[in-house]
């Protein structure tokens, strides 16, 4: 069943991005003890903020992989699917290729 949820203005629906997460030892992290992920993959886009009576357009798509803060939007679940809608501004980066995350070595 295909998302049917449009956002307002300037909002983003984002699905957050998985990843499988090893301790250095190779064990593996439980769901409990995961930190939400910060990458997600742009689902639906507003059709813009409205700024001087013109209407300025977004400079995301649906399709894009998006970095966001930790702490950022608001999550909501339809058809058993989790996702997360935030505002534009909130969007930190978007990240083109197969990027990782620098580590600290």
């Amino acid at each position: 069943m295909t998302l049917q949820i449009t956002p307002l203005h300037d909002r983003v629906v984002v699905r957050r991005l998985e990843t499988l997460e090893r301790a250095k030892g190779g064990i593996i992290i439980p769901d409990t003890a995961k930190e939400k992920p910060q990458e997600g993959e742009v689902i639906a886009v507003g059709a813009g903020k409205i700024e001087k009576g013109q209407r300025v357009p977004l400079d995301v798509k649906a399709g894009d992989r998006i970095l966001f803060g930790k702490y950022m939007g608001n999550d909501i679940t339809m058809d058993g699917q989790e996702y997360l809608i935030l505002r534009e501004e909130e969007i930190l980066a978007t990240v083109s290729g197969i990027a990782k995350v620098a580590s600290g070595k």
